[in-house]
Protein backbone atom coordinates (compact mmCIF):
# COMPACT_ATOMS: atom_id res chain seq x y z
CA UNK A 1 0.00 0.00 0.00
CA UNK A 2 0.90 3.25 -0.84
CA UNK A 3 2.40 5.81 1.98
CA UNK A 4 0.50 8.55 1.46
CA UNK A 5 -2.95 6.05 1.27
CA UNK A 6 -1.83 3.93 4.59
CA UNK A 7 -1.14 7.94 6.08
CA UNK A 8 -4.55 9.05 4.78
CA UNK A 9 -5.97 5.31 6.49
CA UNK A 10 -4.17 5.74 9.64
CA UNK A 11 -4.74 9.68 9.71
CA UNK A 12 -8.06 10.40 7.82
CA UNK A 13 -8.11 13.77 9.33
CA UNK A 14 -4.45 14.50 9.52
CA UNK A 15 -2.30 14.45 12.61
CA UNK A 16 -3.28 16.77 16.03
CA UNK A 17 -1.63 20.34 15.33
CA UNK A 18 -1.17 22.11 18.37
CA UNK A 19 -2.32 25.68 18.49
CA UNK A 20 0.01 28.74 18.95
CA UNK A 21 -2.34 30.30 21.74
CA UNK A 22 -4.73 28.54 22.97
CA UNK A 23 -7.39 31.01 23.16
CA UNK A 24 -10.92 30.48 24.98
CA UNK A 25 -12.43 29.98 22.10
CA UNK A 26 -10.13 27.29 20.88
CA UNK A 27 -10.72 25.72 23.85
CA UNK A 28 -14.61 26.14 24.50
CA UNK A 29 -14.82 24.36 20.85
CA UNK A 30 -12.65 22.08 21.60
CA UNK A 31 -14.53 21.18 24.75
CA UNK A 32 -18.06 21.13 22.95
CA UNK A 33 -16.35 18.16 20.97
CA UNK A 34 -15.48 16.52 23.89
CA UNK A 35 -19.12 17.10 24.91
CA UNK A 36 -20.31 16.06 21.84
CA UNK A 37 -18.35 12.70 21.11
CA UNK A 38 -20.38 10.02 22.53
CA UNK A 39 -23.68 11.54 20.60
CA UNK A 40 -21.91 11.91 17.23
CA UNK A 41 -20.23 8.37 17.78
CA UNK A 42 -23.01 6.37 18.44
CA UNK A 43 -24.99 8.30 15.35
CA UNK A 44 -22.42 6.81 13.42
CA UNK A 45 -22.45 2.83 14.90
CA UNK A 46 -25.38 2.14 16.47
CA UNK A 47 -26.93 0.78 12.98
CA UNK A 48 -24.68 -1.19 12.01
CA UNK A 49 -24.82 -5.50 12.41
CA UNK A 50 -22.16 -7.27 14.04
CA UNK A 51 -20.38 -7.89 11.02
CA UNK A 52 -19.86 -4.51 10.18
CA UNK A 53 -18.70 -3.57 13.45
CA UNK A 54 -15.63 -6.68 13.51
CA UNK A 55 -14.89 -4.63 9.72
CA UNK A 56 -11.40 -3.09 10.42
CA UNK A 57 -10.85 0.03 8.91
CA UNK A 58 -7.45 -0.50 7.18
CA UNK A 59 -5.75 -3.87 6.92
CA UNK A 60 -4.04 -4.57 9.84
CA UNK A 61 -6.01 -1.72 11.83
CA UNK A 62 -8.74 -2.57 14.46
CA UNK A 63 -12.44 -3.11 14.71
CA UNK A 64 -14.75 -0.72 14.49
CA UNK A 65 -16.05 -2.52 17.55
CA UNK A 66 -12.67 -2.15 18.83
CA UNK A 67 -12.39 1.88 18.40
CA UNK A 68 -15.30 2.08 20.10
CA UNK A 69 -14.28 0.24 23.22
CA UNK A 70 -10.54 1.58 22.56
CA UNK A 71 -12.18 5.64 22.80
CA UNK A 72 -13.42 4.49 26.24
CA UNK A 73 -9.93 3.19 27.61
CA UNK A 74 -8.22 6.05 26.59
CA UNK A 75 -11.01 8.89 27.14
CA UNK A 76 -10.69 7.19 31.10
CA UNK A 77 -7.19 7.35 31.01
CA UNK A 78 -7.67 11.27 29.98
CA UNK A 79 -9.84 12.02 32.70
CA UNK A 80 -7.58 10.67 35.65
CA UNK A 81 -4.81 11.91 33.89
CA UNK A 82 -6.41 15.61 34.18
CA UNK A 83 -7.93 14.74 37.78
CA UNK A 84 -4.41 13.72 38.65
CA UNK A 85 -2.98 16.99 37.57
CA UNK A 86 -5.63 19.00 39.07
CA UNK A 87 -5.19 17.17 42.45
CA UNK A 88 -0.71 16.33 42.11
CA UNK A 89 1.89 18.75 41.81
CA UNK A 90 3.30 17.77 38.21
CA UNK A 91 2.13 14.25 38.57
CA UNK A 92 3.81 11.45 36.33
CA UNK A 93 1.00 9.92 34.91
CA UNK A 94 0.51 5.76 34.14
CA UNK A 95 1.26 4.68 30.56
CA UNK A 96 -1.15 1.92 29.13
CA UNK A 97 0.29 0.30 25.70
CA UNK A 98 -3.20 0.64 23.85
CA UNK A 99 -2.56 -1.75 21.65
CA UNK A 100 -2.20 -4.60 23.67
CA UNK A 101 -5.60 -3.00 25.40
CA UNK A 102 -7.21 -3.63 22.03
CA UNK A 103 -6.42 -6.90 22.06
CA UNK A 104 -8.01 -7.80 25.22
CA UNK A 105 -11.19 -9.73 25.27
CA UNK A 106 -13.64 -7.17 26.25
CA UNK A 107 -12.43 -4.76 23.24
CA UNK A 108 -12.82 -7.92 20.79
CA UNK A 109 -16.00 -9.34 21.61
CA UNK A 110 -18.53 -7.20 24.24
CA UNK A 111 -21.50 -5.50 22.76
CA UNK A 112 -20.82 -1.74 22.17
CA UNK A 113 -23.94 -0.35 24.01
CA UNK A 114 -22.64 -0.65 27.33
CA UNK A 115 -19.52 1.12 25.99
CA UNK A 116 -21.43 4.03 24.40
CA UNK A 117 -23.01 4.46 27.70
CA UNK A 118 -20.21 4.73 29.77
CA UNK A 119 -18.78 7.04 26.88
CA UNK A 120 -22.05 9.54 27.54
CA UNK A 121 -21.47 9.33 31.03
CA UNK A 122 -17.75 9.82 30.82
CA UNK A 123 -17.85 12.88 28.82
CA UNK A 124 -20.37 14.44 30.26
CA UNK A 125 -18.10 14.25 33.48
CA UNK A 126 -15.57 15.04 31.90
CA UNK A 127 -17.03 18.67 29.95
CA UNK A 128 -18.46 19.67 32.86
CA UNK A 129 -15.33 19.71 34.92
CA UNK A 130 -13.10 21.12 31.80
CA UNK A 131 -16.26 24.19 32.13
CA UNK A 132 -14.87 25.05 35.65
CA UNK A 133 -11.59 24.96 35.00
CA UNK A 134 -9.71 28.64 35.94
CA UNK A 135 -6.64 29.52 33.63
CA UNK A 136 -4.54 28.57 36.51
CA UNK A 137 -6.00 24.86 36.36
CA UNK A 138 -5.58 25.06 32.50
CA UNK A 139 -1.58 25.45 33.24
CA UNK A 140 -1.23 22.75 35.68
CA UNK A 141 1.10 19.85 33.88
CA UNK A 142 1.48 16.00 34.38
CA UNK A 143 4.45 14.42 32.48
CA UNK A 144 4.19 11.33 30.58
CA UNK A 145 6.69 8.57 30.85
CA UNK A 146 6.83 7.02 27.22
CA UNK A 147 8.78 10.66 26.52
CA UNK A 148 9.27 12.17 29.58
CA UNK A 149 7.28 14.72 28.20
CA UNK A 150 4.97 17.62 30.26
CA UNK A 151 1.63 18.24 29.18
CA UNK A 152 -0.43 21.29 30.28
CA UNK A 153 -4.36 19.97 30.83
CA UNK A 154 -5.35 23.06 27.96
CA UNK A 155 -3.07 21.22 25.64
CA UNK A 156 -4.97 17.77 26.56
CA UNK A 157 -8.47 19.39 25.98
CA UNK A 158 -7.19 20.00 22.31
CA UNK A 159 -5.56 16.81 22.10
CA UNK A 160 -8.32 14.59 22.89
CA UNK A 161 -10.92 16.22 21.11
CA UNK A 162 -9.04 15.79 18.15
CA UNK A 163 -8.52 11.63 19.02
CA UNK A 164 -12.04 11.26 19.15
CA UNK A 165 -12.60 12.98 15.55
CA UNK A 166 -10.06 11.01 14.44
CA UNK A 167 -11.29 8.03 15.25
CA UNK A 168 -15.02 8.49 14.13
CA UNK A 169 -13.40 9.87 10.95
CA UNK A 170 -12.13 5.59 10.87
CA UNK A 171 -15.56 4.88 10.80
CA UNK A 172 -17.06 7.28 9.14
CA UNK A 173 -14.48 6.91 6.16
CA UNK A 174 -15.01 2.69 5.97
CA UNK A 175 -18.39 3.67 6.21
CA UNK A 176 -18.22 5.79 3.19
CA UNK A 177 -16.04 3.09 1.40
CA UNK A 178 -18.27 0.10 2.26
CA UNK A 179 -21.32 2.33 1.39
CA UNK A 180 -22.90 1.48 4.79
Amino acid sequence: MENSTLEKLCYPIGNFIAPEIYSNDYLNNRISEIASFPDRLKKEVVSLSEGQLDTTYRENGWTIRQVVHHCADSHMNCFIRIKWALTEENPIIKYYHEDRWAELHDNLTMPIQPTLSFLEGLHFRLAYLLNSLSDEDLEKTFIHPENNKEFKIKEIIGTYAWHGNHHLAHITELKKKKNW
